[in-house]
């Protein structure tokens, strides 16, 4: 296993299911409401928002893909390529179950509009291989990547 030499940023936050069920962050940049599926066997942990607000498999799809686009823009600049200003990049993550297990399970849509697909498959290939969110998850949950 590799370890880090040097940290380049840590994200902390505070989470709590009572009262107001909300994530927070000591430097105040995140301050957001929960929401999580009803689980019968659990009420105590269904967070009581009345308005809809991020879920977990939300909030990792958006991290997730902050990460990998970035990659991708790294990827694409180490191969001299332009990326095209309609870049887009789509995560969905499901949260499921088999028996009594739990799960996750990705879809990553990647759209290189004007790119050549080989080109564009190329920098997206590379661009996971560098993504530590991608990292993460390869071999631990099932991950479709398709560049459209």
């Amino acid at each position: 296993m590799s370890k880090i030499e040097t940290v380049l940023t840590t994200g902390k936050t505070h989470t709590t299911v009572h009262h107001d069920s909300a994530s927070r962050s000591r430097e105040e940049r995140l301050d957001i409401k929960l929401t999580a599926p009803r689980n019968r066997a659990l009420p105590e942990y269904a967070f009581p928002a009345i308005q809809a607000h991020p879920t977990a498999e939300q909030l990792f799809a958006g991290a997730w893909s902050a990460c990998l686009i970035s990659a991708i823009g790294l990827a694409a600049k180490e191969k001299d390529v332009a990326l095209p200003h309609d870049l887009a990049l789509d995560i969905e993550v499901d949260l499921g179950k088999t028996g009594n297990a739990y799960f996750l399970q990705a879809r990553i849509d990647v759209s290189l509009p004007g790119i050549a697909r080989d080109v564009a498959e190329a920098i997206v290939h590379a661009a996971d291989e560098m993504c530590p969110y991608s990292k993460a998850t390869r071999g631990n949950i099932d991950v479709a990547i398709n560049v459209i």
